[in-house]
């Protein structure tokens, strides 16, 4: 049985300006950081990795009886033989990770917490605050850079790869993605880029995870699962459109996915299967019965919510290994999909695509879908984006639908622009 110790106490500050003063000090740091709602975790250094919480017993001091927070960062096809690109085969292969201090905002307000295997002792409490009560508003910077464009005519073949596979039968949609490699004008940190994408017009939940001099991080659109005691939610995304470039453009654009049977087919593959999943695990499942739509900054989606109370004995981190990936990361059937999406692109995602979020010691917690992200080291990296192949795709306009979704992960090197 693995014993944590963890300390709690109320801060008085913004959690990303102290996130900022503090992480000078740690190369392992991890972020949760959700833009519409106060579900927000920053951790820095890491405590412990662990397996599972099945053999974990915490001990709770300070003021406040919160439970620890953990992360966990998961790739998209963790079997896939094919080798990462040389940033996503540094970071290990883990589970669950424990890190040394979180900064948490919840619904109930602000706080620091200090984690150890040992009783967390006061001194550590009392630097840890003096350095938050010292923290300075933050900054943003932008960061020239230059992208080497991928291939059209690779693209065209993968795509073509795609149909020729959902003609025979294989599968009836795949989701397939496009990288391109990023080189900047100037070094950059992790934290210039969290603090672009949490300040910047991005919508969504923020992720970073850093190990050493490379991270992966980004703003997403789409949650995965989330679990409070025994209510359970998870969210069908899958249709594009164009974001419009006024309120009326907007209105026509989302109007017409809305009736668009190409799109609507592509999202019932996403709402099937987390019926299913949840049908499994759960009971009193709700599922409207027509999408709706969910606006961001550069594309709309197709968007139905799902919830449920789930079944007892059933945990997140179950449910978020059933439900990925979905339809809409990998396509369907999704074991089929898989296969063709090792054959048919030549790289391996990493975490792109892949389940990123957070539990706390009582096992409730949630997870994003790690999309619109890349991963870099300060002076390159990579950014990544896919769309899903279904019969009448043309691959020009998916080729255009992924850049628009890129747009996302490249503000994060821009610094001007408002919220």
């Amino acid at each position: 049985m693995t014993k944590i110790y963890t300390y709690t106490q109320p801060v008085d500050a913004d959690i990303v300006d102290a996130f900022c003063v503090l992480q000078k000090g740690f190369t392992d740091q991890f972020v949760f950081y959700d833009k519409t709602r106060k579900a927000r975790f920053m951790g820095l250094g890491r405590c412990i990795a662990l397996p599972s919480l099945r053999d974990v017993e915490y001990v709770v001091q300070g003021e406040t009886g919160k439970p620890p927070i953990l992360f966990s960062f998961n790739r998209f096809d963790a079997e896939n033989p094919s080798p990462a690109d040389e940033l996503f085969a540094s970071f290990p292969r883990l589970s669950l990770m424990l890190p040394e201090v979180v900064l948490i905002e919840d619904e109930t307000g602000k706080y620091l917490q200090i984690n150890s295997l040992g009783p967390v002792y006061a001194g550590r409490v009392a630097r840890f605050s003096r350095h938050i009560r010292e923290a300075k508003p933050r900054t943003r910077v932008t960061i020239p850079f230059e992208l080497e464009r991928d291939s059209r005519e690779a693209w065209d073949e993968a795509v073509a790869a795609g149909l020729s596979a959902i003609e025979g039968g294989r599968v009836d949609k795949v989701v397939l993605s496009r990288r391109q490699k990023l080189v900047a004008a100037h070094p950059f940190s992790s934290k210039d880029l969290l603090v672009n994408l949490i300040d910047g017009p991005a919508r969504g939940t923020v992720l970073l995870y850093r190990y050493g001099d490379v991270f992966f991080c980004g703003c997403t659109p789409e949650l995965l699962v989330r679990k409070n005691d025994a209510a359970v939610e998870s969210m069908c995304l899958a249709g594009t459109c164009a974001a419009g470039t006024d309120e009326a453009q907007r209105s026509r654009l989302a109007e017409e996915l809305l009736h668009d049977q190409k799109n609507l087919q592509e999202h019932a593959y996403v709402v099937d299967f987390i019926r299913e999943v949840f049908r499994r695990n759960c009971h009193d499942v709700e599922i409207p019965d027509h999408p709706g739509i969910l606006p961001l900054q550069h594309v709309q989606h197709l968007y139905t919510p799902a919830s449920a109370q789930v079944l007892e004995g059933k945990t997140l981190m179950g449910l978020m290994s059933e439900l990925h990936p979905t339809p809409a990361l990998s396509g369907t059937p999704v074991g089929e999909a898989l296969m063709l999406i090792r054959q048919v692109e030549a790289y391996n995602r990493g975490f792109f695509g892949g389940a990123a979020g957070y539990v706390d010691g009582d096992g409730n917690g949630e997870f994003a879908v790690a999309l619109r992200t890349g991963v870099f080291d300060g002076e390159i990296g990579w950014v990544y984006a896919g769309c899903g192949i279904v019969d009448g795709s043309v691959a020009a306009d998916e080729y255009d639908e992924i850049d628009m979704k890129l747009k996302t992960i490249l503000s994060a090197f821009d610094g001007e622009c408002d919220a």
